[in-house]
């Protein structure tokens, strides 16, 4: 199986200036904990949930208000390709230890997330409890 077959198709993200708040609203709406940041047509970082809490909120003197996706972004993203076997992207997210990996295509566009969720659904249920657990550990 390939990533495409089991990835989530046409993602929004949004640019590094975008207040922290759009990022809140864009994950409420769409029910996703994480949102691709892109700048020039380029993937340049990932907004969490666990970021906007960890990196923002928890931080003293944060200013959630004029809080952007610059402040929290996590840069230096992990990406697979469309066209990989699921099994070796499988593989990365547990090595990373992540739960999203964006997916690029040949041109090195971004064309969606493989997300554990994802995984859920496409992979035979012994692997996708396999990298659960493995990618939910403790770390």
């Amino acid at each position: 199986m390939k990533v495409k077959d089991a990835m989530h198709k046409g993602v929004e993200w949004a640019s590094p200036e975008t207040p922290l708040k759009e990022i809140a609203q864009i994950m409420k709406r769409h029910d996703i904990g994480a949102v691709p940041i892109g700048e020039n047509d380029k993937l340049v970082g990932m907004v969490t949930d666990r970021d906007i809490v960890c990196k923002g909120l928890t931080r003293d003197g944060f200013d959630t208000a004029s809080g952007r996706a610059r402040d929290v972004m996590t840069s230096g993203i992990h990406t697979c390709r469309a066209e990989d076997e699921l099994e070796a992207a499988i593989e990365h997210m547990e090595k990373l230890q992540v739960r999203r990996l964006p997916v690029i295509d040949s041109t090195m566009r971004m064309v969606g997330i493989l997300s554990l969720g994802d995984i859920g659904h496409a992979a035979p249920p012994k692997a996708a409890a396999d990298v659960l657990k493995r990618v939910a550990a403790h770390h």
